[in-house]
């Protein structure tokens, strides 16, 4: 069984590499765009989205600034994009907004980044593979109503793509992000040429009106247009989601680390920026709708749509129209949408493992988190990213729109205190820097720095004033939660490293005065022989054997078999008139604890080793219990006596060419 197991793995992830091979893992920048770069890029799949839904509420008229929006958007952009470049260069380690807000602001700011970042990644994936969802329902109408379930199985295929090691899953996915920026390029180019040629398409959703939400009739006038405004503008930030990923992979990159991050960090920027600018402008002039509920929020001719009507998004829209008469690059697009949509959860699937890592080994979360898997990829980390967002998406029904609403304040958290640490980075440096070219550059990145967290911090107090009540509370919830969880984890890790550390009085007592052995006897066969002969081997102070008196006749056969044998060992019998086997044992155990405290009991069971699973359960279960039971007692120590039978020769997974009779030796 378990070879059938390690073969299927090998399988799907590919043979083991030696840790020796890390550095063959580097990327260069062509493979670290589409890893780091795929969460920004594929945003402008669902941020115009997001913008043009929210303007819609207040009718027509409101998608005309939609623009705009857009412009705020890429201002802020451009802002995080510069501020991340000073990160880089000044924390290349790969801790990223924790490493900068943990050693210029202190733990707990670390910590709050922390959490916010891990969440956020959490929904990178849940928001990112249901639009993909989403997208693929509006191309293949047999899914409709099945994008949860499409999500899932996206989101095992992605997990298991990943488990294969970072450099490998980069080169698959790099060949899509790249189609993807070619075809919106394209799109972009052609559908600004036909505009300008007088011969641009309108969208399908170009003779709908828009039914103004109550309270909106004068469109963006007055308070609430502004807040409705703000609003759109916060849904349109989901674009910067992923530039922080670049600062937490720095390690991966190729030397020189730090400019090649920067370099791929200005390359994400600009790319993100025009692609976003371009869907608004060709929305514009296509005149795309695009509501959330399109039965009630949408008319034709006074009115509502056809039932056969089915809304597709922004993108598909413009595809459809920009290449009219080109039904193959319409699919094209939509097809490569969705799979950027896929991938582009791939950013958080290498940036939360590598935190994890971090906080795992500064003692934040389980340390389980901070090892590698035999393809040097943080398994453990990769895995439970995949749990959590599959957790989400089957909760919310994979419906961006409620998702949504919950993205973005993490990463405007981590944001907002990694550029005020960066802002105390710069300030103490130039306190002990005396050389004027480098103050000079020192004050810019300051001043870059400034900039960078003031445009953050508005938006992330637009992105709470506007989101909160529509669900961003829950994000914040969790990111609290979270935060608890990791100090209850660091609290109890240094409680275990307290008590174990070694003192005056504990290297005193690392000896014990005497060492009684007991060896657990049910019958007189080869595996209560090989006990005995481990148990003497170690030679104790005192050796006794020890059987539970369940039935009498039982009892009388076994004592007179070991007087027949002469073993050198005495025999103890304990009565147990309600026929437990662990209970009599552990009173046992703990009578002898109490007649000399510094005596070390040591308990040797003899256990079967098998090789099928459905022999486990015929086998040891006495076992397990008593030494579940006995792991708990002060003194005592456990120590298991394999007899492996002929079933679980060839189980031991070290079957090799090294081994030239095909088994490992016996005892």
């Amino acid at each position: 069984m378990s070879d059938i197991a390690d073969a299927a793995k090998r399988i799907l992830l590919g043979r083991p590499m030696r840790s020796e091979h890390l550095g063959h893992t580097l990327l260069p920048k062509r493979i670290a765009l589409p890893i780091f770069a795929s969460d920004a890029l594929s945003s402008v799949a669902y941020a115009p989205d997001e913008i043009l839904l929210t303007l819609a509420l207040a009718g027509l008229a409101a998608s005309a600034v939609s623009l705009w929006a857009g412009l705020g958007v890429v201002f802020v952009l451009v802002v995080v994009v510069l501020s991340y470049r000073q990160n880089v260069h000044a924390y290349p380690s790969g801790g990223g907004d924790y490493e900068v807000a943990t050693t210029n602001l202190g733990a707990p700011a670390g910590l709050s980044v922390a959490s916010a970042l891990l969440v956020d990644y959490v929904l990178t994936v849940a928001v990112s593979i249901s639009s993909a969802a989403q997208y693929a329902a509006s191309a293949v109408p047999a899914l409709r109503g099945h994008e949860a379930t499409a999500a899932v199985v996206a989101i095992v295929v992605l997990t298991l793509m990943n488990l294969r090691g970072v450099r490998e899953s980069g080169s698959v996915f790099a060949i899509p992000t790249y189609c993807f920026m070619a075809l919106i390029g394209l799109m972009a180019v052609v559908g600004g040429i036909r505009f300008f040629a007088g011969n641009l398409p309108m969208a399908e959703s170009h003779d709908f009106s828009v039914v103004p939400a109550a309270g909106f009739d004068q469109g963006l006038m007055g308070v609430a247009g502004a807040f409705l405004f703000a609003r759109a503008f916060a849904s349109g930030c989901a674009a910067l989601t992923g530039v922080e990923a670049i600062s937490n992979g720095v390690p991966a990159f190729r030397k020189p680390k730090s400019r090649n991050a920067a370099v791929t960090l200005a390359l994400l920027g600009s790319i993100s920026a025009t692609m976003v600018i371009s869907i608004l402008l060709l929305a514009q002039a296509t005149g795309v709708k695009y509501v959330e509920d399109p039965a009630t929020q949408l008319t034709l001719n006074g009115a509502p749509p056809p039932e056969s009507y089915a809304q597709h998004p922004t993108i598909g829209q413009l595809a459809a129209a920009v290449f009219q008469g080109f039904p193959v690059a319409f699919y094209a697009v939509s097809a490569i949408t969705g799979i950027i949509l896929v991938l582009a959860a791939n950013t958080a699937f290498n940036g939360f493992p590598v935190l994890g890592s971090i906080l795992a080994k500064d003692g934040y979360l389980p340390r389980q988190l901070h090892t590698r898997g035999d393809r040097l990829a943080f398994s453990n980390g990769i895995v439970t990213l995949a749990v959590a967002a599959i957790v989400l998406i089957v909760v919310f029904d994979a419906q961006v729109t409620r998702l949504i609403q919950l993205y973005i304040v993490g990463v405007f958290v981590s944001f907002t205190l990694s550029q005020l640490g960066m802002v105390r980075h710069w300030t103490r440096e130039l306190r002990r820097q005396s050389d004027p070219a480098a103050r000079r550059n020192m004050l810019r990145s300051r001043v870059i720095n400034v900039v960078g967290f003031v445009c953050t911090g508005f938006v992330l107090i637009i992105v709470l004033l506007t989101k909160f009540l529509h669900g961003a509370y829950i994000a914040i919830l969790a990111m609290a939660a979270l935060y608890v969880l990791m100090l209850a984890i660091h609290k109890h890790y240094g409680r275990v490293r307290d008590e174990l550390s070694l003192d005056d009085v504990a290297a005193a007592r690392a000896l014990p005065s005497r060492v009684h052995a007991l060896v657990l006897v049910s019958r007189i066969h080869k595996p209560t022989m090989r006990a005995l002969a481990y148990a003497r081997a170690a030679r104790p102070s005192m050796l006794e054997a020890v059987t539970v008196g369940v039935d009498p006749e039982d009892v009388a056969d076994l004592t007179r078999q070991w007087e027949a044998l002469d073993l050198p060992v005495p025999l103890r019998v304990l009565d147990s008139p309600f026929r437990e086997i662990s209970r009599p044992i552990l009173k046992y155990v703990r009578s002898i604890r109490r007649e000399s405290p510094r005596d070390l009991v040591v308990v040797y069971i003899p256990e079967y080793v098998v090789g099928h699973w459905w022999e486990q359960l015929l086998h040891n279960q006495s076992a397990l219990r008593l030494k579940g039971r006995l792991l708990f007692t002060p003194g005592v120590v456990v120590a298991s006596v394999p007899w492996q039978l002929s079933s679980s020769q060839g189980h031991t997974g070290l079957e090799d060419a090294t081994y030239v009779q095909g088994r490992l030796p016996r005892f």
